[in-house]
């Protein structure tokens, strides 16, 4: 660790980052001579091709000045969206079952309570999946809650897996755009219209309350998933939430002791193994998992795709503050629509300079993987030999241009070059017209009130080129929806 840290020193982190060797001096102070310090990150941190040793670096860092296991210390992921500390709780990463039990070790355990055999190996990550869809190995899937078509990278190739699919299923509270590319589309319940629970980064489970009955034909996923189950000839005879909670915490021992009736209004942090235990404050007070923790050096590397010739720029793709995630649920407000009407690309002024494009002007932004056409917005806000492109737009995806390039570690995609923004390639940019852009978002007209599913909400789809028929969840209303403008 010594070895690899004496390295990089600050004049060598300054050449390697672009950050003055004097800021990383004093930065270094003010967190190492604090009585206590916190790291706080998020996707800018771990959406990399080496996204794991970015983390086992901030890692280092706590473990090096002793921020760990006191209050106000420790290491925090933000997450991108409410409950997803909970789904990775509940077993969503493919490797694990509930409370990170691994598969190779709980497998009989689930298989006892369950009563039916289980795979004996892991399953596979998101992209993983779509691989295999695109390679005609994965037959069908159910999409919850997830808008591929926008949010994942390349999305050429996202589409194209989406079409190999023998089956499509896709449930939301809004059409998307992937819930046009299904064969059924179920509407789903906001988080206001059923009960469950929410985990927090802090590990602190919660208690969601119905504030609303749901509208229309929408119901919570449980109900629905339930029937699935014995449908399948599986056990499904959930009564309520608090029930699917006794399972968990019957299975779970870090969640061992949690229940409806001890949730209240603050919640438990996990780990919480017994009815009678308070919760767990703070992590690793005494001791790790493994006795002593282990330092694990983690040196720089370049990008997947470094800027060359040919593509000059570092593309970073993120969100706005005035647009959430892929705007199915923003894009229906007015606010965003005066705030940032129309999809930019940021450009530095020097890079501008250099390419004669002024502020305003239209231009297209291409890498290996396909262009998109958007006005250029000319800022000091990003750094020379950078540009950023917001990905909520379907009438500029921002993420056909991104890749596939994967931490061999955890399996997540490269979808960043700089702290707290999304998603990497290689760019080019070049003129298009000499005009303003005069292009605006359409929001799909879709009311609440009255969630049966209809496909023939004007979405702004800039992917779709073929008509791809849509099912509502009563059989009702097949419609067809229209194919929407490509990208030239």
């Amino acid at each position: 660790m010594l070895e690899v840290v004496g390295r990089f020193p600050p004049s060598v982190a300054e050449a390697i980052t672009g950050i003055p060797a004097g800021k990383i001096r004093e930065s270094a102070m003010a967190y190492g001579s604090a009585d206590r310090g916190a790291i706080a990150y998020a996707m800018g941190i771990t959406q990399h091709s080496t996204g794991t040793n970015n983390v086992q670096g901030l890692a280092n860092l706590a473990l090096a000045t002793g921020n760990i296991g006191r209050e106000g210390t420790g290491l925090y992921p933000l997450r991108g969206h409410q409950n997803v500390q909970g789904a990775c709780d509940m077993g969503a990463l493919p490797g694990v079952y509930t409370g990170y039990q691994q598969v190779a070790r709980a497998r009989e355990k689930f298989e006892s309570a369950w009563g039916l055999p289980l795979p004996e190996t892991p399953g596979m990550t998101a992209l993983q999946m779509m691989a295999a869809a695109e390679a005609s190995q994965l037959k069908g899937l159910i999409i919850v809650g997830e808008n591929p078509m926008l949010s994942y990278p390349d999305s050429a190739r996202i589409k194209k897996a989406l079409e190999s699919l023998e089956f499509l299923l896709v449930w939301d509270i809004f059409p998307t755009e992937t819930s046009m590319m299904a064969d059924v589309v179920l509407p789903a319940a906001s988080f206001v219209e059923k009960d469950g629970t929410f985990t927090s980064m802090e590990r602190r489970v919660q208690r969601v309350r119905q504030a609303v009955l749901p509208p229309g034909e929408a119901q919570p996923e449980w109900k629905v998933l339930s029937r699935l189950l014995r449908l399948f000839g599986l056990f499904g005879e959930y009564s309520s939430p608090s029930s699917i909670v006794e399972e968990i915490a019957s299975l779970t021992p870090i969640y061992g002791g949690i229940s409806y009736s001890r949730l209240g209004i603050g919640g438990l942090q996990w780990p919480c193994p017994h009815s009678s235990h308070p919760g767990t404050r703070i992590m690793h007070v005494h001791r790790f998992p493994r006795g002593r923790a282990i330092f694990r050096p983690a040196e720089p590397q370049d990008p997947y795709e470094p800027p060359n010739r040919e593509f000059p720029l570092l593309l970073i793709t993120g969100r706005s503050g005035h647009r959430f995630h892929t705007d199915t649920m923003t894009r229906r407000t007015s606010l965003p629509e005066m705030a940032m009407p129309d999809p930019a690309v940021e450009v530095n002024p020097g890079d501008a300079q250099g390419l004669g494009i002024s502020d305003g002007e239209t231009v297209l932004v291409e890498t290996r993987r396909g262009q998109i056409a958007l006005e250029a917005r000319v800022t000091d806000t990003v750094l020379l030999g950078t540009i950023f492109i917001p990905f909520h737009f379907s009438q500029a995806p921002a993420n056909i241009l991104t890749g596939w390039a994967l931490d061999p570690f955890s399996g997540t995609p490269e979808h960043q070059v700089l702290v707290l923004l999304e998603e990497m390639g290689q760019v080019v940019i070049s003129e298009l017209h000499r005009r303003p852009s005069s292009r605006k978002t359409t929001a799909p007209e879709l009311s609440r009130t009255d969630r049966t599913v209809s496909s023939d909400a004007a979405l702004p789809v800039g992917l779709l080129g073929e008509e791809r028929n849509i099912i509502s969840p009563s059989g009702r209303g097949r419609s067809t929806s229209k194919p929407g403008r490509r990208l030239q």
